[in-house]
């Protein structure tokens, strides 16, 4: 799954076309390395989201469809922005 498809499905952004945003401007990072909106996630990443409300999170599952608020929390765990 696509990284700006990701923070939208599981909720850490709320519309695709801001992580796609986020992406092309360079404030989204997994493992330390800026990436694309295209980019694939995998499990155990670690993406940290730049800019005016920095976000941590590490990646625990990748949904193969559309995601419940109550299911969201089961898919990333928030760590400490660094």
């Amino acid at each position: 799954m696509r990284i700006d498809d990701y923070l939208s499905t599981v909720g850490i952004i709320k519309r695709r076309t801001v992580a796609k945003d986020l992406g092309a401007n360079g404030l989204i990072e997994v493992n330390g390395r800026k990436v694309k909106p295209a980019y694939s996630v995998n499990v155990n990443d670690i993406i940290r989201i730049n800019g005016s409300r920095p976000f941590a999170a590490e990646v625990l599952d990748v949904p193969t469809r559309s995601v419940s608020k109550s299911e969201r929390d089961s898919y990333f765990k928030e760590i400490p922005h660094a």
